[in-house]
């Protein structure tokens, strides 16, 4: 990355912060995976009880694999071997210390969209866990909250359809057709604005390209 994106990138994080920041909500900035791994670990304390959905992100700097190893009570549904296990794990999750995700998009004043198929992510940023810690990658920021939309819509739905091999039309054609498809993964939207509890939701930007 040259030296003029990395500028800028560091300007408009600053300004995704301070919108974080005046929804009751912590906002951190990262220059490498490695910072951001290293905030991550700072700000979950060992012994913690951790879970996740279906956060990328988390999984791209390296922090699903530093709890795993570490001393966590890690809640894993990635690693059941079955789906009564992941329901467990996911249940679990609506407990825990600190639950890692990321956002689908985020806006440059600080609201975050997510979209979900079964709701155990959206559902677990919204209400449950003690701690919402969300990595989040500077190719996910835009404008306003309609472009947060978007994003979510005919971006990051549709890869994740791709990676998924589902058969939806956004697999298809690469654009949201607001299906009613069996196998739609855009069952539950979540607009994130404002954290009622201060500090619950704490937000990692990374100046990488992380996620969806």
């Amino acid at each position: 990355m040259n030296d003029n994106r990395r500028k800028r990138n560091a300007l408009l994080g600053a300004r995704v912060i301070k919108g974080l920041e005046s929804r009751n909500m912590e906002g951190y900035y990262a220059e490498t995976r490695e910072e951001a791994l290293k905030k991550a670990l700072e700000l979950i304390p060992e012994g913690s009880s951790v879970s996740w959905g279906g956060t990328m992100s988390a999984g791209e700097i390296g922090l699903k694999d530093a709890l795993c190893s570490g001393n966590y009570q890690v809640y894993n549904r990635d690693a059941a071997a079955n789906p009564q296990e992941k329901r467990a794990a996911e249940l679990m999750a609506y407990d825990c210390d600190v639950y890692l995700a990321s956002a689908n998009a985020i806006t440059e004043d600080g609201v975050m969209v997510n979209i979900d198929g079964y709701a155990n992510r959206v559902s677990a940023i919204a209400a449950g866990p003690r701690t919402v810690l969300m990595i989040v990658g500077m190719n996910k920021v835009v404008k306003q909250v309609e472009d947060a939309f978007s994003r979510a819509r005919n971006e990051a739905a549709p890869i994740n359809a791709q990676r998924f091999g589902i058969d939806t039309p956004c697999a298809k054609n690469g654009m949201c057709y607001d299906c009613k498809s069996p196998d739609t993964i855009c069952c539950q939207i979540l607009l994130t604005r404002f954290s009622k509890i201060p500090g619950r939701i704490k937000v990692i930007l990374v100046n990488d390209e992380l996620g969806f």
